[in-house]
């Protein structure tokens, strides 16, 4: 038989909420009046304190997947014109639809390449999450790429007051539209990664980070390449003021006034930052400050245990 701390970790670890534990309890028939239930159920709620102050592997997961959904979505409707399948949108939690979205009109071959490649990216990360989850995997949120990038684009200066920004209609608003994105993806995992304990978890979301990068240097390259510095640099400061820390974790795409190029944004010690899942949630609700817990890119927030900032 399995030993009781041993049983406990596992619970803990595969349930997203005090909810999820009970009923994975009361599954195995071990939530009764009988000892070893009360005690599996009193040991699993009151576990240390780091332990029951952090979330469950199932949440931090959950939370990357929202954001998956989101990034998929918006580089599967510019590269191929729709979004993912209504098979790969269900899930816990309330599915909603997505507003906007259409086609990119490519002029240049490579740079449809390059929105195919990582939208197929996107979508094989959408369906490892799920796998990985397994019936614990949340549904897609309502999700805005219309209003919600022109709400962006005038907070960050881009265009102004009273005009619409349509990531989908150029290619270098595209290059603007992925920005958004890219680096929030990157600072994401990484300041997710100390809170996920099962290695092979860790180790799987350390290879996601990576192909995140990748993405990130793409676009970056392709911004600065096509003389886009100054409007990517003002994203990169409204990003700043909207993930409420006050403190520069983000970096345009040149230094200084010299205009040579900042691809890799790292700090001293060239070491990726990292972003709390609340900061994070400003960034994508497009609002600073903490009890947040809707806006933005998720009009009606995201799905999940870690939804509000």
């Amino acid at each position: 038989m399995f030993k009781k701390s041993l049983l406990v970790d596992m619970i803990n670890r595969s349930s997203e909420t005090p909810a999820d534990r009970r009923n994975f309890l009361r599954g195995m028939g071990l939530l009764s009046a009988g000892t070893v239930g009360a005690g599996l159920l009193s040991a699993s709620i009151a576990a240390p304190a780091e332990a029951a102050d952090a979330p469950s592997d199932a949440s931090v997961l959950n939370f990357a997947l929202n954001l998956e959904y989101l990034e998929a979505e918006f580089y599967c409707y510019a590269a191929y014109g729709h979004g993912l399948s209504e098979a790969m949108a269900t899930g816990t939690g309330t599915m909603g639809g997505v507003t906007g979205g259409h086609r990119v009109p490519f002029k240049s071959k490579a740079m449809r390449y390059y929105a195919e490649e990582i939208a197929n990216d996107e979508i094989a990360h959408v369906k490892f999450l799920r796998t990985a989850l397994g019936s614990a995997a949340v549904s897609r949120p309502a999700i805005d790429l219309q209003s919600s990038f022109t709400g962006a684009a005038q907070a960050a200066g881009v265009i102004k007051a009273g005009e619409t920004f349509d990531p989908f209609s150029s290619e270098a608003f595209f290059l603007l539209g992925a920005f958004l994105f890219e680096d929030v993806g990157v600072t994401a995992y990484k300041g997710a990664a100390p809170l996920i304990q099962n290695k092979d978890y860790l180790e799987a979301a350390a290879g996601i980070l990576a192909v995140e990068a990748y993405h990130s240097g793409i676009v970056r390259t392709l911004l600065y390449e096509n003389g886009l510095s100054t409007p990517t640099n003002l994203i990169s400061d409204a990003r700043d003021s909207l993930d409420g820390t006050g403190a520069d974790k983000d970096q345009g795409i040149t230094t200084g006034d010299s205009g040579r190029a900042n691809l890799v944004p790292t700090d001293a010690n060239s070491i990726a930052f990292s972003r709390s899942p609340q900061e994070v949630l400003n960034i994508v609700y497009l609002t600073p400050g903490t009890g947040v817990s809707k806006g933005g890119f998720y009009p009606a927030g995201l799905n999940g245990e870690i939804k509000t900032s």
